[in-house]
């Protein structure tokens, strides 16, 4: 139990910190790497790369959250999917990929959570 509160603790402390010495437009590797097809997926691309969502997930390598490609695969590329999941952005959640809790972003506008899930989405290439 205590390692679960201190799992828990820890992510949410690498979700809230600053600025990690990175300047705006730069890219951690493995980050939002993928070629955006559309403007909107390169403005959700940004948005990704230039949050904390970097502290858990990949575009291809499983971290703390699913891979993008994962979530990718698992949903289908629709507009009813790119609600859902963008209010999964904003409000956080659980459950659906284990028992970590993915963190609250209400930073995010619901047209940002939106253009990040497009990018998302996009990463399925077996469409």
């Amino acid at each position: 139990m205590k390692q679960l509160a201190f799992l828990v603790l820890s992510l949410f402390l690498i979700s809230c910190g600053g600025n990690d010495g990175r300047q705006e437009g730069d890219r951690p590797e493995g980050i939002a790497t993928q070629p955006a097809e559309t403007d909107l997926q390169a403005q959700g691309r940004q948005l990704i790369a230039n949050s904390d969502c970097v502290a858990c997930h990949k575009d291809n390598e499983r971290v703390i959250g699913p891979s993008y490609t994962e979530v990718a695969q698992k949903y289908p590329n629709n507009d009813s999917t790119i609600a859902y999941l963008a209010g999964k952005i904003i409000q956080g959640g659980s459950g659906v990929w284990g028992s970590v809790p993915m963190t609250a972003h209400p930073q995010h506008s619901q047209e940002e959570a939106e253009q990040m899930a497009r990018y998302i989405l996009s990463l399925n290439t077996s469409n």
